[in-house]
């Protein structure tokens, strides 16, 4: 899907609607309400975003590869198709173990 196109009203497939750069990390934002956002990441092999906290609960879904998630330093090595949730104020950091894509859902209230 072009970007910057709305997002259909109808059935889609999360792993088309972003498309992968290389060596980079990219997102895009599918909904952005006060009461919270949806956002699909693709990040290239070896990418990833480094430790930091966040003020709210955030569930992250692999849609595509796998991905090293460190929540409080503890590693955990999630697969397509697989979740964890990452509470809010505890440090955490992501590493793209293979190409991958996530869906980052975060709860504001």
């Amino acid at each position: 899907m072009a970007k910057g196109k709305k997002l259909p009203t109808k059935a889609a497939a999360l792993k088309e609607l972003i498309e992968y750069q290389e060596d980079s990390a990219v997102s895009r934002t599918l909904i952005d309400k006060k009461a919270g956002t949806v956002t699909l990441f693709a990040f290239d092999e070896g990418q990833g975003l480094s430790e930091h906290t966040a003020p709210y609960d955030a569930m992250v879904e692999v849609v595509e590869g796998e991905a090293e998630i460190t929540i409080l330093g503890k590693k955990h090595h999630l697969k397509e198709g697989e979740m964890i949730i990452m509470p809010a104020n505890h440090p955490h950091a992501l590493e793209a173990a293979k190409r991958f894509k996530m869906l980052l859902t975060m709860i504001r209230a």
